[in-house]
């Protein structure tokens, strides 16, 4: 059981699972803090070694190796954080499952390299294409081995393969733009990345040899049937746009729109994908141990945490936006994309969230058919606003994911999983109080010329947020490490 492992002797299971959570949080948050970080570097670097086609291009192969990764692991964090199998027998089994898959994926690329390149819109991208395919049987390996340590919180292990093979990659691609190498720098990094993974996550301890055993594969297969099409679903809809607008604008249109996408995405990455990846293992051990009764104030304070956390970066990022010329004169057009995009952030990490929990209670059909809305009614949407350019598409996200959010509420409310909506509404007004006297504060300070200022500028916007919100949710924040 997750969290099992925390807790010995006489403790309180409570109280064990209380610890084994924070300081999950607190490593998984180390872990996507030096990963995200390096690839906030790695974003800066291509920005100003590469021009807007070159960074199309390389967004729109790293669009298709992401579904090529999700395909070949579809379910494998929650085929292994829910089985009541023997874990290692049961990771075995998915391991060998995984990385043929990602194999066959792999050949397949390489020989439609061409013919996808040109659909995409960057035909000059194929060579790029088939050298990023060759990272999916790496990237299978590893994510098994990580989604066992996720199974039992424990994300200190993680910090190596996850962290390590991130910086790794970072400093190749960084050493190779800026030699001028060009866009292939980024997938060589990319390519370092994968392999190192699998192979820093068995000196970490986490080492699995692939087996099969006949009861895990069906018991995989059977959740993979309704899990999987939802984690590919969930894919698509953070690549498509940028597919869409690399097949009706070309890939330049792809490089602004792909740099602004990148900076809304890492708070998005750093707080809700670490609440989240928390908040499922604990819930499906909840629900495990019978106690499903305690999931919705589970859920009202990872929700806290997450509006609170991700509404405050957003909030700065939104607010220093023109700052992006920083990086160079033609980045100009993107600093309205990135606005857009941080209101889609921040509702894309509340669904995040929620969607943790209702995985997690077993409720994975309706997972599934909330996905599946949301990516329906996005493709329908892009197919009218593409041609209007990339801000109509950032325009387009934004829509769309807050409609899923009201959706989602009523879903969590129906199978008892929602705290009172009263109790949201509180925090969604103290962040909209802290947002307005950042909002204040921007329009005193003075714009930012240099990197150093736009780090004081965001500071004092953080600062007024933050004198604002805190003090408004500081009991429910607490009562993440104070739970009984």
């Amino acid at each position: 059981m997750a969290g099992a492992r925390g807790v010995r002797g006489q403790a309180h299971p409570a109280r064990g699972m209380t610890d084994v959570a924070v300081r999950g949080s607190l490593w998984l948050f180390a872990v996507n803090l030096v990963s995200k970080s390096s690839q906030v570097v790695v974003t800066l670097a291509l920005a100003l070694f590469f021009s807007e086609a070159e960074l199309g291009a390389v967004a729109l192969v790293v669009s298709v190796v992401n579904v090529g990764q999700v395909v070949q692991s579809m379910g494998v964090y929650d085929i292994i954080s829910r089985t009541g199998r023997d874990p290692l027998l049961t990771a075995g089994t998915v391991l060998t499952m995984s990385v043929a898959a990602g194999a066959v994926l792999a050949v397949t690329v390489v020989a439609a390299a061409d013919p996808i390149a040109r659909v995409l819109g960057a035909p000059e991208a194929a060579g790029m294409l088939r050298l990023a395919a060759l990272t999916l049987p790496f990237t299978a390996a590893g994510g098994v081995q990580m989604a066992l340590m996720h199974r039992d919180l424990d994300f200190r292990r993680r910090m190596l393969p996850d962290a390590g093979s991130m910086l790794l990659g970072a400093a190749v691609t960084v050493a190779l733009a800026a030699r001028g190498t060009g866009p292939s720098a980024f997938v060589l990094g990319l390519l370092c990345t994968a392999v190192a993974q699998p192979v820093l996550a068995a000196v970490a301890g986490a080492r699995i040899r692939p087996v099969w055993d006949g009861a895990a594969a069906r018991e995989a297969a059977g959740w993979l049937a309704v899990v999987g099409p939802g984690a590919l679903i969930a894919v698509l809809l953070v690549n498509v746009d940028y597919l869409a607008i690399g097949h009706v604008l070309g890939q330049e249109a792809v490089g602004g729109y792909s740099l602004a996408f990148r900076i809304a995405w890492v708070p998005y990455i750093v707080v809700a994908v670490v609440l989240g990846g928390v908040l499922f293992p604990i819930c499906a051990a909840k629900v495990r141990s019978g106690r499903s009764g305690e999931l919705p104030e589970e859920l009202h304070r990872f929700t806290t945490a997450t509006l609170v956390v991700t509404g405050g970066l957003y909030v700065v990022v939104a607010l220093s936006a023109d700052a992006i010329t920083l990086l160079g004169a033609q980045w100009a057009d993107a600093a309205a994309i990135l606005v857009l995009l941080c209101g889609y952030g921040l509702g894309l990490g509340l669904l995040h969230v929620w969607y943790q929990v209702v995985r997690a209670a077993g409720h994975a059909r309706q997972y599934l058919a909330l996905e599946a809305a949301h990516l329906v009614t996005l493709v329908t949407a892009l197919v009218f606003t593409t041609p209007h350019g990339p801000q109509a598409v950032a325009v387009t996200q934004v829509a769309t994911v807050w409609l899923l959010v009201p959706a989602t509420w009523l879903v969590l409310h129906r199978n008892g999983l929602a705290a009172p909506l009263p109790r949201l509404a509180r925090t969604a007004a103290a962040v909209v109080a802290g947002a307005l006297v950042s909002f204040v504060l921007s329009t005193v300070l003075p714009a930012p010329a240099s990197v150093a200022g736009l780090a004081a500028t965001a500071t004092a916007l953080l600062a007024g947020y933050c004198a604002v919100v805190l003090p408004l949710t500081r009991t429910v924040l607490i009562g993440l490490k104070e739970r009984t």
